[in-house]
């Protein structure tokens, strides 16, 4: 059974012995849930990765659809948007700093020795510095489809309308929730010593159980390469 928000929550009201509500709202409570996904989706982007198909715009310089927050991979061509399509050529990721060097005027379909705009991508490029941002080349004349594979935004869970949805992150993740939220209620009352010995506490355990799941991604990979995160 997916973790719903309420189990989130009665979970941390229990560990902070405070069930009724009394010292932490369950609005505040879920104003840190809410953090807690965002930080996870910054420390860790494939925690919020989705796989679609998406046309492209006209030219080398692409976006992510509304909500992403970074470009993970871009996968192969496709013959439509639709979950239906037709898989086509794979598309490889190369350097910015090879293909600037090798073809300076490779955004500009109409330099000596480019193709011009196609429908077929070859290879895609991804800029560190511009994670909402990528390219593809050679660049496309429009009608043409490629499977992305992307990391979006949580969207904002209201406990009042959404108490038994799921998080926005996978169950796995459910203990960093937990312990990020932990953490948060305890700066609240940090002047008290001993509770900011416990919200440190339980900020390195949410650090380490996102270290630990990059870790484990880039032993057990099947293709065998680093994961994102």
């Amino acid at each position: 059974m997916a973790l719903t928000v309420k189990n989130i929550l009665d979970r941390v009201q229990f560990t902070l012995q405070d069930t009724t509500n009394i010292r932490w709202t369950q609005t505040e409570l879920l104003n840190y849930l809410n953090d807690a996904q965002r930080e996870i989706a910054l420390l860790k982007p494939d925690a919020t990765s989705i796989n679609t198909n998406i046309q492209l715009a006209t030219g080398t310089q692409q976006s992510l659809p509304d909500g992403g927050n970074r470009i993970l991979r871009v996968l192969r061509n496709m013959s439509s948007a639709a979950g239906s399509a037709t898989g086509g050529r794979a598309i490889r990721q190369v350097s910015l700093e090879s293909l600037d060097s090798q073809d300076p005027n490779w955004h500009n379909p109409t330099a000596t020795g480019l193709s011009k705009h196609t429908t077929i991508v070859k290879h895609w490029v991804y800029d560190e510095m511009d994670p909402k941002t990528f390219y593809v080349y050679p660049g496309v004349a429009g009608n043409a489809f490629v499977e992305i594979v992307y990391s979006v935004v949580p969207g904002v869970l209201d406990y009042s309308s959404s108490g038994s949805s799921n998080l926005g992150v996978n169950d796995i993740y459910g203990n960093a929730v937990i312990d990020y939220i932990l953490y948060k209620s305890y700066v609240k009352d940090a002047e008290n010593a001993g509770n900011s010995q416990r919200a440190t506490g339980h900020y390195n355990l949410f650090l380490s159980a996102i270290g630990q799941k990059t870790q484990l991604d880039t032993v057990d990979s099947p293709s065998g390469n680093k994961q994102v995160g």
